[in-house]
């Protein structure tokens, strides 16, 4: 079943699971689960993108692919 994005108004397909953590001011961006959970919110790309969180708080971008050295340099 396609999960569409949790923010209102918006029909897009969701492609990115949001969650948090209060205590430690944190937010996490991470590939889309596998299966819905009340404490997570799905999301478009495009509203993913555009996230911004409060000040003092962390984001963390997991969807962004971390490359070795040995890629970066065959990639030169």
């Amino acid at each position: 079943m396609r999960r569409s994005c949790a923010r209102p108004a918006c029909s897009g397909r969701a492609t990115v699971t949001l969650s948090y953590d209060y205590a430690n001011a944190t937010v996490w961006l991470a590939h889309l689960a596998l299966e819905p959970h009340p404490m997570t919110h799905d999301m478009c790309d495009r509203h993913a993108d555009r996230l911004s969180v409060p000040n003092g708080w962390a984001l963390v971008d997991q969807r962004v692919a971390v490359t070795s050295q040995y890629d970066q340099a065959l990639a030169v």
